[in-house]
């Protein structure tokens, strides 16, 4: 299963850039919405992060999860943008993009790295994901210091007003919980990069 993995992460990159049929490179852009998360999952999702599959099966999903959650992106990126200054420079989105504008890069990114620079098209994803990240811990941030203020300027600590803290609290919890998953998805991309560049990505 390994050696099909490889073998078919690189006919793929290597079809693809061989290739000027705007077709064609539609065709691969889409293989998850033609074939299914479950079956690009069989062949690549077991790969190792810093191999050639392991890493377009991380920009397949990364283009997945963008065009499925494109407001909600839209909205986080906003928050972390101001944050990471040169954020928008190198994953080439708006300060203030709007859902299609996140659609729009997820495609880009993907199409950048069949067509265009391999290690770029990474950086470029990490990049957009480190902002995602911090948009959740900012949002993370002004959920708990709106359970912290509601307890402590309400007349009463009531049942419903320790409910609503605990449920604010949690749900930071769970926003932090999956910046920290998507940090190491990050780590992978740039680390894929990097072992591109030095022609080290197999």
């Amino acid at each position: 299963m390994r050696e099909m993995a490889h073998a078919t992460a690189w006919a793929l990159l290597s079809h693809v850039h061989e290739t000027d049929d705007p077709q064609v490179v539609q065709r691969v852009l889409t293989l998850v919405d033609r074939e299914g998360v479950d079956t690009i999952a069989e062949l690549w999702s077991r790969a190792e992060p810093d191999t050639l599959p392991g890493v377009l099966w991380r920009l397949y999903l990364l283009r997945t999860w963008m065009r499925r959650q494109d407001d909600a992106l839209a909205q986080l990126w906003r928050l972390g943008e101001p944050i990471a200054t040169a954020a928008s420079a190198i994953a080439g989105v708006d300060s203030a993009p709007t859902d299609e504008d996140i659609a729009r890069t997820a495609d880009s990114i993907l199409t950048g790295a069949f067509t265009g620079d391999f290690a770029v098209a990474l950086d470029r994803a990490a990049t957009f994901v480190d902002v995602v990240v911090l948009g959740l811990r900012v949002e993370a941030k002004r959920l708990s210091a709106q359970a912290q203020s509601m307890r402590q300027t309400a007349a009463t600590d009531t049942e419903a007003v320790a409910a609503e803290a605990k449920r604010l609290h949690t749900q930071a919890a769970r926003l932090l919980h999956t910046g920290a998953n998507l940090q190491t998805t990050a780590h992978d991309l740039r680390e894929g990069a990097h072992l591109w560049r030095r022609g080290q990505l197999e």
